[in-house]
């Protein structure tokens, strides 16, 4: 049984999305071809304005052939298929801080009506991005921000309080609430991982309950599987009496519970964190992993589409209490410092799993 429901819309059904794991050929794919970026929402907002024909929205992930990135920018897609819009993905094949930014420049020169962006740095990518909003593009972050004076509006996965106080939860109630844990992350400097694991840690040092959990170390797999793979077996080896690993990033997650999978310490040590469905249920059902959490990405990019369209068309401005609606995902409220959160997470086990597709 699900033990949270999503705050804004409730939750009918999991779009089925199929994950393509090989490499796509290149970095940038069109749905239509571009021309120059066309007249943009300019003044006061107008709730009741229609969503323009013909934007061009870019979307530009952390990186591209990242399978929960994938999920993301498909869900992207289709808002921007929806209203008739044009879709453009762009995008890194590395995480790297600075990564983001000659696609960034690009977008701003072909002359967008929407930049979607994950930050892979918070800072790195702003000076782009203000530049685009210069130039009258409209920035919408999603899952990994930027600093807030360099886009117009964030699109949580989650409340960070939520997600952090989630993975607390689970490991402590799979650890007995007591014994050594680590995190194994994404980047150093990925925005969410670091704000949901200061989130932990501030749990584990505030709350009794866990109190005799120690927190022994952070590692970074930098989102790449093999690295992700090297990082749990070095944990392991270094911390013997380790009793968890909590990755909250779904590549490290569905490595480490391959290299565990395979060795003695399936069954010996607790591997949660945050991973997609279709990736963990072998690890779910051979028993390597008992419970980890997501929400669905797939509606994380539909959701950010549809917010970069409501502002270049003028319907928001991205003030605080502003509201627009996301096709299918009904009405949204724009909260505190830009931020629209998509919803809170939901915990998945071997009496779940079978119910998602993604």
């Amino acid at each position: 049984m699900t033990r949270f429901r999503r705050t804004f819309v409730p939750l009918a059904g999991i779009v089925a999305v199929s994950i393509g794991l090989t490499a796509c050929g290149g970095t940038t794919q069109d749905s239509a071809s571009n021309s120059g970026g066309g007249d943009r929402a300019t003044g006061t907002a107008n709730p009741d304005a229609p969503i323009q024909d013909g934007l061009q929205v870019a979307f530009l992930p952390k990186q591209l052939n990242n399978p929960y990135s994938d999920i993301e920018v498909g869900g992207g897609k289709t808002a921007v298929e929806e209203f008739g819009g044009e879709y453009k993905l762009v995008g890194p094949n590395d995480a790297s801080a600075s990564s983001q930014v000659s696609y960034i420049n690009t977008l701003i020169q072909q002359g967008q009506n929407v930049i979607n962006i994950a930050a892979n740095d918070p800072n790195a990518v702003c000076p782009s991005l203000n530049q685009a909003r210069d130039a009258g593009i409209k920035v919408v972050t999603f899952d990994s921000d930027a600093a807030e004076d360099c886009r117009d509006l964030f699109i949580n996965q989650a409340t960070t309080q939520g997600v952090g106080e989630t993975l607390a939860k689970m490991t402590s109630e799979q650890i007995g609430g007591t014994g050594k844990i680590a995190v194994l992350s994404a980047t150093p400097n990925a925005t969410n991982q670091n704000a949901w694991i200061e989130v932990l840690k501030a749990e584990l040092a505030s709350k009794p309950e866990y109190q005799n959990i120690e927190l022994v170390a952070t590692v970074y797999g930098n989102d790449d599987d093999q690295k992700s793979f090297q990082e749990t077996q070095g944990l392991l080896q270094t911390y013997p009496d380790l009793k968890a690993i909590v990755s909250p990033t779904t590549v490290g997650i569905a490595a480490a519970a391959r290299y565990i999978s395979s060795s003695s310490y399936k069954g010996n040590i607790v591997l949660t964190g945050l991973g997609t469905p279709n990736q963990m249920r072998e690890y779910v059902k051979n028993g390597t992993v008992k419970e980890f959490a997501l929400w669905d990405p797939t509606n994380i990019g539909y959701l950010s589409a549809y917010a970069g369209a409501a502002l270049a068309s003028g319907q928001i401005s991205g003030a605080e209490g502003q509201k627009f609606t996301a096709g299918k995902l009904g009405e949204y409220t724009i909260g505190a410092g830009g931020e629209v959160v998509l919803g809170p997470p939901t915990v998945f086990d071997a009496n779940t799993i079978d119910q998602y597709n993604f």
